[in-house]
Parts: structure tokens; sequence; C-alpha cells
């Protein structure tokens, strides 16, 4: 009976924090004492600890234990912290050597048979537990394949505490206990929708192109059944694949919530997330009344967030977007710690042009509730949308015209553009034309010539366009060079720039 130490990982927010947990008994009352702000889930560890290790043969006689989770200043919350405590308490009742668990890292849930359970978020666990020079990690078998995913860990799979047992007591006899890592499950094969099966649409199509190469956001507004949810399906798929930071910083986030595939690999199409307008700010933005968990903003990250009906999502959901589209994170303040959650994603809005959806002719919608229909979606996240575009419904005309090109067809040149937009922009800390900040891109080498930028002077002099506005019409500008090949932006480009952030038959604000 001694003192053991060893580690467990917390979640903050979707990112890992190495915990040392130190578990002590000694004579007295029979009591537990958890220090470290440990959440209701934590601080109920031992009450399905003891029974768990008296279930597999290890006998915990009635003491006085006192168990501390440091750095105590950091929360602690979920039943993620169970297996480092049973391992702790193993170890302070020699059931294991002590010196063996203390480099050690554990990541599971313990039931009450001693069998060790897989928790949400195993990936950032095991990425916070390599940054904290952690090379052993315990975690349940079922999500053995999820924490392989980290390079420079060896992940150990277990079952039971027995399991573990007898682990570490080879690990303290220099041996090695071979723990399987469970098969491969087979890989999900989806299929991608295809912008060929768009019928008509022309100048949408072409939106939807400048919008995935430059990474540009996209308002559609247009009558109900004219495609504006089928553009939008197939916007990821324009989009190049995931690699490398980008792949696992998005099943990181997959992982937290639950929502990682079965095949356990990481995931490497960009996120296609379309919530409902009744959302509430904490699902959309995120939050929470105690853990703080991601919301569909940074479950799209490094993908496409879909926003159908736009004007019936509530006003301080609509706002709560601005902030992640200029910074690419969302900063969730709570009166012990401010979690950072990312959110670098493409916005979708699609809306009808009134409430009836059938603006003109046969629109019965009173004057004031047309005009102030679209007048929902604030100028401010507007101002931060760069492709405004009018979609007309399609006529019987357009079903007699061939078919569109198919997504194979222009992915190629989106990813010729985003290869363009790369190199020029290698030295800084951009990749896309949607991050280069508007102030470089008015200064000198980068400024279009004075007859280039005759357009947008003579818009921002009418009152038509804000600074943000010409800002995001010069990134669009140059995406247009870059899809045509060019080394810099010509009228031409900077004319449609203007006309599809400024349309006509597009009254917002």
């Amino acid at each position: 009976m001694g003192l053991a130490r060893t580690h467990a990982v917390t979640l903050s927010g979707v990112e890992g924090r190495l915990v040392t947990v130190e578990a002590q008994g000694a004579d007295g009352l029979p009591a537990t004492v958890m220090t470290g702000l440990a959440d209701n889930a934590c601080r109920q560890a031992p009450d399905r600890v003891r029974p768990a290790l008296r279930n597999c043969g290890m006998s915990i006689p009635p003491r006085r234990w006192t168990i501390n989770l440091s750095p105590a200043g950091v929360p602690k919350t979920g039943s993620g912290l169970d297996l480092a405590i049973a391992v702790a308490m193993m170890a302070a009742e020699d059931h294991v050597p002590a010196t063996a668990v203390a480099g050690v890292a554990q990541i599971g849930e313990v039931g009450l048979a001693g069998d060790v359970r897989p928790v949400p978020g195993v990936l950032p666990m095991v990425v916070a537990a390599a940054d904290g020079g952690v090379t052993d990690v315990l975690v349940a078998a079922d999500a053995a394949r999820e924490a392989a995913l980290v390079r420079g860990v060896q992940v150990h799979p277990v079952r039971t505490l027995g399991e573990v047992r007898s682990f570490f007591r080879a690990r303290a006899e220099g041996g090695q206990v071979d723990l399987p890592m469970p098969p491969a499950a087979p890989r999900a094969v989806q299929a991608v929708p295809d912008l060929g099966d768009v019928v008509g649409q022309a100048v949408a199509r072409q939106a939807l192109e400048i919008a995935a190469a430059g990474g540009h956001h996209l308002l559609l507004v247009g009558p109900p059944g004219a495609g504006k949810t089928m553009l939008a399906e197939r916007l990821p798929g324009l989009l190049p694949p995931l690699e490398g930071p980008d792949a696992l910083a998005v099943t990181a986030i997959h992982s937290v919530l639950g929502a990682l595939a079965v095949d356990d690999r990481l995931v490497s199409e960009p996120p296609f997330v379309a919530p409902h307008h009744t959302a509430s700010t904490a699902a959309v933005i995120g939050g929470g009344s105690r853990a703080v968990h991601p919301g569909a903003v940074s479950r799209a990250h490094h993908g496409v967030l879909f926003m159908d009906e736009a004007p019936e999502f509530r006003r301080d959901v609509l706002d709560g977007l601005r902030q992640p589209l200029e910074s690419g994170e969302v900063v969730i303040a709570r009166a012990d710690r401010h979690v950072r959650l990312p959110a670098r994603f493409q916005l979708v809005l699609a809306a009808n042009p009134c409430p009836c959806g059938s603006a003109g002719g046969q629109c019965v919608c009173p004057p004031f509730r047309r005009n102030g229909y679209l007048g929902r979606l604030s100028g401010p996240l507007l101002d931060r949308v760069d492709l405004k575009l009018a979609v007309s419904a399609v006529t019987r005309g357009d079903l007699a015209l061939p078919p569109g090109e198919p997504t194979a067809v222009v992915s190629e040149r989106v990813a010729l553009a985003r290869q363009r937009q790369q190199e020029r922009w290698h030295e800084l800390p951009y990749r896309l034309n949607s991050q280069v900040p508007g102030a470089l891109l008015r200064e000198e080498p980068w400024r279009p010539a004075a007859r280039e930028r005759r357009p947008l002077e003579l818009a921002m002099d009418r009152g038509a366009l804000t600074l943000r506005g010409l800002d995001r019409a010069l990134r669009v500008a140059w995406t247009l060079a870059d899809l045509r090949g060019a080394s810099r932006p010509g009228l031409d480009d900077v004319t449609l720039a203007l006309d599809l952030r400024t349309p006509t038959g597009v009254k917002v604000a």
C-alpha cells in the first residue's frame, strides 16, 4: 500500500489535456476523496472501479482513498479517466508494480464487470498524450484502431482489467503481453452527388466552381425547386480530399462527437453539414452548460456548412456565424476557462425570395412580409458572403440542353486553381484567396491597376460596396484569374466579381 501515479487525458472542447492521476490508500474510516475539478461522471469513477476490481479478482480493502487529478485547475470531464484511476488504485494496492504504470496513459470507461469500454474523443486524447511525451497508451479494444491513427504512440488494446494487470506485470518483468489489434472494419463507400445531375443553372454552376476554387461563401436566392439544395450538396465533391493535419483535425472533431465512421480511418472527404432551421445557438455555434461541445460550424471544419431556408434561422444563430467566418474558430467563454473550437468552413446560404416562395406574379405574401423576409439576414452577415446569386426556376427549355460538366471535370479545374494559389502565397500563411487579408490585396504588387480597380471604386462611391466588400471582391477576382490560368486579374474578372457580389434580383439588405 502506497502512492501510485499514472496518466489520463481529459477533453477541453476538441483538444485533449494530459492529466496526472495519483492514488493513495491510508488507514482510517473508509472514504474516497477526489481533488482536481472533476465533474459528476468523473467523481463517480471510484464507485465503478472498486466493484470492477473485485469482480476481476483484485481485492480493494476498505480504506481512506485520496485521488488527485493534476493539474488541479483544469476541469476534468467524462468517464474517460476511469481506467487511469483503476490502474492507479491497482498500483497503490500492489496488484501491479507502481514503476510500470508511471509513464503510461490510460483512456477508457470501466464497467462493473471489469470490462473496458470506449469513450468519445479517443483520437484527440491520444494526440495530447503524444504531445505530452507519452509513448504507450492503453485504450479499449473497440477504440484501438482509432487511437492507432496517431503516429509515434504504441497503442495497447485491452478488454478487461484482468488484461490490464497482465500487461503491467509483464511490462515490469521486461516482457510484452500480446494484445492483438481488433480486425479492421470494411470501409464504407458513399456515392458522391455529381454536378452533372443539375439541370440548367449555368451561372449557378459557375458560381459553385468559383466558391470551390477560392474557398468563398455563397448565397443562393430562388424559388422552391430551382436546385439550390442540389447545388449546395455538390460543393464538397468539388473540393480536394483532406490530407495531413486537416484530415486529422476533422477526424478529431468527429471523434469527440461520436460520429466517426466504423472503419476508423482518417476522414478524407470534406464534411457537409446541414443543420435544421430550428437549431439552437449551442447546436450551431457550439457550447453547453457543463462540458463545451462542438457545434455544426466545427463539424463543418474544412468542409461546407449549408443553411437551407436561412431566413427561418433565429437571428442570434445567424449573427453568431460572423466571428467564425472571419477568424476560422469559435471561442466559448466560461467563468473558469475559454475553449477554442476550430471552425474554418465554407458557408452556403439558401433562401426563398419570400415566405411563400413564389415571388412574382403568383406571390400571395403582403408587401411588408415580402420586403422584410430576406432582411432577416443581417447586413454584417451578408457583407461576409462573397458570392450572391439569384437562381431562377428551371424551364422546359433547360431540359433540352445537353448535360453539364460532371464533378470530375470541374474538380480538376478547381484543383489547378488551388495549386496556383498555394504557389502564390507559399511564403505567407495563406493557402486560399479567401484567407488573404484585404489590406494585402490593396497593396503592391497585388493591387490591380487603376483601370481594373475603377468598377470597385465607383461602387464604393455609390455606397453599394463597403471596404470589406471591396476586399472580398478582390479575392473573388483573383480566384477567377486562377481558374483561367492568368497571372493577374483583368477587368473582366473584377467586373464579374462585382456582379456576383451585388447581383440584380437579390435584395438582401
